[in-house]
């Protein structure tokens, strides 16, 4: 029952080229970035990420991303990462871009073991009707667009079928866990962390304080360790390191 590792180095070794991971994180709260850098230097590539976001320039996941390390995203927002653009649009990076509820649901569908439910959310766009770009040919061309979607109408109103998310492996980040698993996630990060974790078969948590069984309340556990197989206990700097991904301050 304890799965405490001794890196995140270690943690994440067995990562091979071409798994799929599930990342925690909203912009930059939340970020496993130690598990990240950790899976930088380990050298994985061709990995297809689901996340949120895919990180900024040099910062979470836009590590791998500057290194060539993934192959496909599906996420719901991608804004804030020069690179991600620049790849995507030169036909380098395959994208599925999801709504970001529908992201969420199908993550805890994955974890929970739904394979599919319907939802509103995407009715009468290309969501449903397919055509979205997933990856661009380098003259600019449409290389592969998604599929049409299933509908269906409930109590008189139309509904697409979305299919749940499982990974290989998935990477989060908690304020506080025991060796058995459990976690706490504070304030804005317990984002799509929980999520996450639930969807990897083989879920990482890097935690900022690492408690004993039995010090965690079971009223206050966010995320029973059933969903977490490897535990790393962060150093005081890096569960530090916590950078604002847009400050605004008055002149």
């Amino acid at each position: 029952m304890d799965k405490v590792r001794a890196s995140a180095a270690e943690a994440v070794a067995d990562i091979p080229d071409g798994a799929s991971l599930a990342v925690g994180g909203f912009g930059l709260s939340g970020v496993p970035e130690a598990a990240i850098r950790a899976l930088h230097e380990q050298g994985a590539t061709g990995l297809e990420v689901v996340s949120n976001n895919c990180g900024v320039d040099g910062r979470g996941l836009g590590v791998l991303l500057t290194a060539g390390r993934i192959a496909r995203v599906t996420g719901s927002y991608v804004g804030e990462n020069k690179e991600f653009a620049r790849q995507y649009l030169s036909g380098e990076l395959e994208v599925e871009l999801v709504p970001q509820g529908t992201l969420a649901e199908r993550l805890r569908a994955g974890g929970a073991g739904i394979p599919a439910f319907y939802t509103p959310a995407g009715v009468g766009t290309q969501v449903a009707r397919g055509g979205l770009p997933w990856r661009y040919a380098p003259d600019g061309s449409v290389a592969v667009a998604s599929a049409p979607k299933e509908t269906r109408d409930f109590h008189g109103r139309p509904h697409v079928l979305e299919h749940g998310i499982t990974t290989d492996f998935a990477l989060v980040r908690a304020w506080r866990g025991d060796r058995h698993g459990n976690l706490v996630f504070r304030r804005a990060a317990a984002n799509f962390n929980p999520l996450a974790a639930m969807a990897g078969r083989t879920t990482v948590a890097e935690v900022e304080e690492l408690v004993e069984p039995g010090e965690l309340r079971p009223d206050e556990v966010h995320l029973p360790g059933v969903f977490v197989q490897r535990i790393v206990a962060l150093t005081p700097e890096q569960a530090a390191d916590k950078q604002v991904e847009k400050r605004t301050v008055r002149p």
